[in-house]
């Protein structure tokens, strides 16, 4: 037996009161007024515990906008209470504030979807009250796609590093650098140390500086490009994967790094994302040459493993790398690594590949993704492999015709 919210001054009142509620009880669109006196920052945090299927990522995701975006403004609001005005308001305060329409998009469709388990499953509401429209849409500028020679040159030019320090001194930084093998003290002062690291970094574009070069990177790129992977595919790779002789690539896991900094290791992102992929005959020499000094001998041996052998890490592979500073030498500043399985990802859809073959290569279970770089013709993984091929070689070809070798630092 429950008691009503609300107190009548005439029986009948109450009586006509209660006959609205047994009906609204009978048609299932009655909703329980004590379940909806829970706050919404308790409940969201139960529906993301709860919640079937989600991926680490997302659930580190989902936490963070709760915490950051939502719980500040609406985690004391009872659920029972929530209006459509009181989520424009809110909405309408993020974007005040200075939040972005990207990540303002992804706070609003997390209590969007908390709240259709609230109305439907919970009987907390009796209407959604996230009902803007477009609110959750995000529409993110078009990723660049690059050239098969802008992805030669990124491969060449990952990892290499100047050779120099910065030092404070009194009256600002003091830059120290080598060249030729011969350490050298620039006579400028800097303001501050990015001053300093600009400089040096300048010094290596134009031939001033020694550089060291970390070309574990190198074949890296150039398989996550021309066989479309993601970077958690790319970095859980085992030799195994690997048949060089048939030019194919087994992708059937990915690690995932958490917001907390531990590594997991699962399923690739997708179920479709278990596949096999062609390998372009062009960077087989570059691969085998890979394996050789960077990769065990043992079949479970990681094929892109980082300095101490265990899995590369985003940050890691950023600092080492010097990806930041690399791509915005070759005037591509803000290039995502994630951006090489875009440029894969058209190349196979250059190639004349129908939707299917291009959803199986790329390991999406979604059409809509696939159709993206849809063209018209219709082909096999292995004709769109040939046809990345060809560019790959003409592009190297052309490089060995030129004189064009690996990059070294000019004296």
């Amino acid at each position: 037996m429950r008691t009503g919210p609300e107190t009548y001054e005439r029986k009948g009142d109450a009586e006509r009161a209660l006959v609205i509620i047994e009906a609204q009880m009978a048609s299932g669109s009655w909703t329980d007024p004590e379940r909806g006196r829970v706050q919404l920052g308790d409940y969201a945090s139960v529906w993301i515990a709860e919640r079937p299927g989600l991926r680490p990522r997302t659930t580190d995701l989902y936490r963070w906008l709760l915490r950051k975006h939502i719980a500040p403004y609406l985690g004391g609001v009872p659920v029972g209470k929530l209006s459509a005005r009181l989520i424009r308001e809110w909405r309408a305060k993020l974007l005040s504030n200075g939040v972005s329409v990207s990540v303002t998009a992804k706070a609003y469709r997390l209590p969007r979807a908390i709240m259709t388990t609230a109305v439907d499953e919970d009987n907390m509401l009796p209407r959604n009250p996230c009902r803007i429209k477009g609110a959750g849409d995000e529409h993110a500028a078009e990723r660049p796609v690059l050239t098969v020679r802008q992805v030669l040159d990124l491969a060449e030019r990952v990892g290499r590093r100047p050779v120099g320090d910065i030092r404070k001194v009194p009256d600002g930084y003091r830059l120290r650098f080598s060249r030729n093998g011969e350490m050298r003290t620039s006579p400028e002062r800097y303001m501050t140390r990015q001053e300093a690291e600009r400089a040096l970094w300048k010094m290596a574009d134009d031939g001033r500086a020694d550089c060291i070069h970390e070309r574990r990177f190198y074949a890296l790129v150039l398989l996550t490009t021309f066989a479309s992977l993601r970077w958690g595919e790319a970095t859980a790779l085992r030799r195994s994967d690997l048949d060089l002789e048939a030019r194919t690539v087994r992708i059937r896991a990915a690690y995932v790094e958490r917001s907390t900094g531990e590594m997991l290791l699962g399923q690739p992102k997708s179920k479709a994302g278990r596949r096999v992929v062609g390998i372009p005959a062009a960077i087989i020499p570059d691969l085998v040459a890979h394996l050789a000094i960077y990769s065990s001998d043992e079949p479970g041996g990681l094929v892109f493993p980082g300095a101490r052998g265990g899995p590369i890490r985003r940050g890691n592979f950023n600092k080492l790398s010097g990806w930041p500073r690399v791509v915005a030498s070759m005037g591509m500043a803000g290039l995502h690594f994630h951006d090489l399985r875009h440029t894969g990802n058209q190349f196979a859809a250059n190639s004349g590949a129908g939707l299917r073959d291009l959803m199986a290569r790329m390991g999406h279970d979604s059409e809509r993704a696939a159709m993206i770089y849809q063209h018209v013709a219709r082909g096999a993984d292995q004709a769109i492999t040939s046809a990345i091929d060809t560019h790959v070689e003409g592009e190297k070809r052309r490089d060995e015709d030129d004189g064009h070798g690996a990059l070294v630092p000019a004296g």
